[in-house]
């Protein structure tokens, strides 16, 4: 069964319990400073930009998979950038 989305917002929307389940996972490894947000713009911008036909497992996977320390790096650098 094929499952596909019409924009990027719809994908976000159905992958939230997992972004949300990563967080709360970091957080309990004293990740504290980094979000859904950050997480879902990380893997936009770095794994998924020249990704074709992912599946949504493979979305799930590179989720609960993301390397914690370039996640951490990401977030840090972004919350440099906005201040």
């Amino acid at each position: 069964m094929d499952i596909e989305f019409d924009n990027l917002e719809e994908l976000k929307k159905r992958i939230t319990p997992a972004l949300k389940t990563k967080v709360k996972e970091l957080k309990n490894k004293n990740y504290n400073l980094i979000t859904t947000e950050d997480i879902w713009d990380y893997l936009i911008k770095y794994k998924w930009r020249t990704s074709k036909n992912l599946t949504l497992y493979d979305i799930i996977n590179d989720i609960l998979k993301i390397d914690e320390n370039n996640i951490e790096e990401f977030a840090i650098k972004r919350r440099e950038q906005n201040d």
